[in-house]
């Protein structure tokens, strides 16, 4: 074997050194970047043949992918001895909607109205769960039961609760500031951008080294290419994840979302193709080989590269 390149080498080290690992991310990660546009569903020895070498064990492997269908994120399959693991259709939905947020631009202009939720109708038992939820969407709390979004609308908001499983009335209010210093304020008492920005920079040392090895040539092995490709995803979604993807107006100046954006664009862009090649090579569901990329696949980051024909 092809010993790995340091920078990536490097990479795989920072993900061991998490505490603890885990590994039920790294699966998510996997079945939400590189298994949904390739039908979603793959045995548990080809999924195991993939993430071995993130330093995950076959036990931790197959605990993890048992605790998500538990969870109701996976589905699971048996013929004989053998398993598999596709989405379930809640996982199906919610992917989606990560999908449309961690692989879509910044956003450009603003409306100036805002979408606020209203959280103290709900049970005292409930709203803590209703803010972690939509804390994932990118919403922040300017003041206590007041959840803010500049750029989710309301049938969005209603849409999203839903989604996560909220039932109850919530009252769904939009509404415009006509101030600007009154926006900058909501932004200020909603989400704390310092430490949201500390994270983009982290993001941005870490893989400005993986994009110098790729400008070298330095990395030709398809599995280097798939290790990039899930770890880069992996980090950017957690961040993206929280952020609220703020229009510019309502941004700091020199805003490293941006640039962050820019550089996993470009790495994605440039390995995805031999990353997938990787996963044909060892990836199988039940009834055989994978399908092929759907042709939605390439509407990520604005548009990707499609491989040469016959590659």
């Amino acid at each position: 074997m092809t010993p790995r390149p340091p920078e990536v080498q490097s990479l795989v080290a920072r993900f061991r050194r998490q505490q603890p690992v885990r590994a039920g991310s790294l699966v998510i990660t996997v079945f939400g970047d590189c298994l949904a546009p390739r039908g979603g569903s793959i045995s548990l020895k080809s999924l195991i043949d993939l993430l071995v070498p993130f330093g995950l064990s076959e036990r931790l492997i197959r605990t993890s992918v048992a605790r998500l269908a538990a969870d109701g994120w996976l589905e699971a399959r048996r013929v004989g001895r053998l398993s598999e693991y596709r989405l379930s259709g809640s996982g199906r939905q919610q992917f989606a909607d990560a999908t449309r947020r961690i692989y879509a631009g910044p956003v450009a202009h603003w409306s100036g109205q805002w979408t606020l939720i209203l959280l103290a109708a709900l049970p005292a038992s409930r709203r803590q769960a209703t803010r972690n939820a939509l804390r994932w969407e990118g919403y922040g709390e300017p003041e206590p039961s007041i959840l803010a979004h500049p750029t989710v609308s309301p049938a969005d908001a209603r849409a999203q609760l839903a989604l996560a499983g909220i039932r109850e009335e919530i009252i769904v209010l939009e509404a415009q500031t006509g101030d600007a210093r009154a926006d900058a304020q909501l932004v200020d008492l909603g989400w704390d951008l310092r430490e949201l920005a500390a994270r983009y920079e982290r993001f941005i040392r870490t893989f400005k080294a993986i994009r110098d090895a790729l400008d070298r040539g330095a990395l030709h092995d398809p599995a280097d290419a798939f290790t990039v490709r899930t770890l880069l995803i992996h980090d950017y979604r957690k961040i993206h994840l929280r952020d609220p993807l703020l229009p510019p107006v309502l941004l700091p100046a020199a805003w490293p979302g941006a640039a962050a954006y820019d550089l996993c664009r470009s790495i994605y862009a440039t390995v995805h193709t031999a990353a997938d090649r990787h996963l044909t090579l060892l990836g199988e569901s039940l009834d055989g080989s994978l399908p092929a990329v759907e042709d939605g696949f390439y509407a990520r980051f604005g548009g990707l590269p499609r491989p040469a024909r016959g590659g």
